[in-house]
């Protein structure tokens, strides 16, 4: 279990690097809450530094979702509208990949919207999509959380070609432990992916060639998003009990901050200053600065 995190950090730590020093444009705005959001689920943030969000507004209500783009200067502004339940986001190039309901939109510079990956690409029909990764062939990989408030079947995890191809990594009929997969983190290589379960609360690492299911850590309540310093540590949200941990590369695990009403899916500012938190229910984005996190 150990040896599987310190082999997957080093993978990525030097990525992360390279990431880590794009953003030239300063955040004079981070000190604040972004406030009044529609129920934002994930968070972005671009080479250019601007900040997208991805809002739910209405569970079930097709058409009121939309990505708030939060600009250099601290202005907000609806980039793309028109969406149903709009959740994870990654930005691949100059485009924006957004895992929305029972499908995967892609998203132009200007705020044009189409569908990239329909739900009738996907081997079984798919309930829940959820968080969105990319690796640095251009691949995707999109969780798929199950039949969450129902039956709790059909949990699965999918790897997306840049040709928009599906092909089925794990699911919940071939491992017991696949209960509702949300947060992704992917290596360089694409060859292992990190994810937290919504239900159990436990993070893990999926071989992607073999589809080796590997237990890292646990206690994380209802696990959510999962991002990666370059210092190796990674951050894990708990949607359930609104709050934040990290993960050293012991596998040692340490609350950040708590008291949020819901910590959904987490991301790193470019330039790894601070962690970007929307809670959902608050309706707000919050900036932890990972130089001085306190509980």
């Amino acid at each position: 279990m150990l040896t599987t995190y310190i082999k997957f950090s080093a993978m990525i730590m030097a990525a992360a690097l390279i990431v880590g020093c794009q953003t030239t444009k300063p955040m004079n705005y981070a000190s604040k809450k972004i406030t009044g959001l529609k129920t934002p689920e994930s968070v972005v943030q671009a080479k250019d530094g601007r900040i997208f969000i991805s809002e739910i507004n209405e569970f079930g209500k097709d058409g009121d979702g939309q990505i708030t783009v939060v600009n250099n200067d601290g202005s907000v502004a609806v980039f793309a509208s028109g969406l149903d339940d709009p959740k994870g986001l990654v930005i691949i190039g100059d485009y924006l990949y957004v895992a929305d309901k029972t499908k995967v939109l892609k998203i132009t510079p200007n705020g044009q919207v189409s569908v990239f990956v329909p739900s009738t690409a996907f081997l079984n029909a798919p309930y829940f999509l959820n968080d969105l990764e990319s690796d640095l062939q251009g691949n995707l990989y999109v969780s798929d959380s199950g039949d969450l408030f129902n039956t709790g079947k059909g949990a699965a995890i999918y790897k997306v070609a840049p040709s928009g191809e599906v092909m089925l990594l794990i699911k919940d009929t071939q491992d017991a432990r696949v209960k509702a997969p949300n947060g992704l983190l992917a290596d360089d290589t694409g060859n292992h992916l990190i994810y937290v379960d919504f239900t159990s609360g436990v993070l893990y690492s999926l071989n992607t060639l073999t589809g080796a299911l590997s237990d890292l850590a646990e206690g994380f309540g209802g696990g959510d998003g999962v991002v990666h310093h370059s210092s190796g540590v990674m951050y894990v949200s708990d949607w359930k009990n609104g709050k934040v941990f990290s993960v050293n590369m012991m596998g040692d695990v340490t609350l950040v901050r708590s008291g949020y009403q819901a910590a959904a899916d987490i991301a790193i500012t470019k330039d790894e200053r601070y962690l970007l938190v929307p809670d959902m229910k608050a309706g707000e984005l919050d900036f932890i600065p990972l130089s001085s996190s306190r509980n």
